[in-house]
């Protein structure tokens, strides 16, 4: 059997994966000024990259709001389109390996899509995610330059933006220590340094959607979250989820490959339907 490529082709950046065997081979990240381009630009540096021949794909899945566009087979190998909510359950779960989860896909927006055993259903979403990050980034720090964005936030105080419990009583609440936000960006003043307001975006948008992720848990009895997309690389990551975990009581996993489980779920999806 030759190689099973799995594309996500996303609004800004187009991944691919290769599986071979069960085994993740070689991701890469191929970003583009359109879907096609990055596609086509992904697809040719993954072949050459990785030294393999058209001859040696068994099959290409898509999957991802880009995949749209494409309507033919890549380069004459025989394609397919994969739900992308499906791909999102089965990356997550293959590099999780956990059968009962809500996945928590980061992307220029976040959905949330519940697995539980061979069930993967999309349950809803918000509208915050990394496009809110350069979006605020833009307006608020005059870049959309992620790595420029990062080293600003690195040097910020998340006191002089965020209004924390402490801040507004003497004692913690029940089931809120000191440390709890109580209201985002509330504190920041109109002259506040640029490293501040960089953490604060950050913060916000990470915080969000943890928080948004634990109520659409409510009543499942879902205790894990596996956290999927770019966002996840951001080193405030390590910082939030495990402070969110503390305070509820749940557990947030981000796996090897988070940026890329979409495509390998893609990938996965040729293999689970075609044994």
């Amino acid at each position: 059997m030759g190689i099973i490529i799995g594309i996500d082709v996303g609004i800004s950046t187009t991944k691919i994966v290769g599986l071979r065997e069960g085994r993740v081979v070689s991701p890469i990240r191929i970003t583009a000024a359109d879907q096609i381009t990055s596609l086509y630009g992904a697809f040719g540096k993954y072949l050459h990259d990785n030294q393999i021949e058209l001859k040696d794909v068994e099959q290409v899945m898509l999957t991802g709001v880009g995949s749209a566009y494409i309507e033919e087979p890549i380069y004459g190998i025989p394609t397919q389109q994969v739900d992308e909510f499906i791909a999102d359950g089965l990356g997550a779960r293959f590099e999780s390996g956990l059968d009962k989860a809500i996945v928590v896909s980061m992307g220029t927006g976040t959905s949330f899509v519940q697995c539980d055993g061979d069930e993967i259903r999309h349950i809803g979403g918000i509208g915050i995610g990394g496009g809110t990050l350069q979006g605020l980034s833009r307006v608020m720090l005059n870049t959309r330059d992620h790595k420029q964005i990062q080293s600003l936030a690195m040097q910020g105080d998340i006191r002089r933006v965020n209004l924390l419990i402490g801040d507004i009583t003497k004692h913690p609440l029940p089931g809120l220590p000191m440390e709890a936000t109580a209201s985002l960006f509330s504190k920041v003043q109109y002259d506040a340094p640029k490293e501040d307001i960089a953490l604060g975006i950050i913060v916000l948008v990470l915080q969000t959607i943890g928080s948004a992720a634990i109520l659409s848990a409510l009543n499942t009895g879902i205790k894990d979250f596996v956290l999927i997309g770019n966002l996840t690389l951001l080193p405030q990551c390590k910082e939030i989820y495990p402070m969110l975990e503390k305070f509820y009581h749940v557990h947030f996993h981000i796996p090897k490959y988070s940026e890329f489980c979409t495509a390998i779920g893609a990938a996965l999806y040729y293999r689970q339907t075609n044994i």
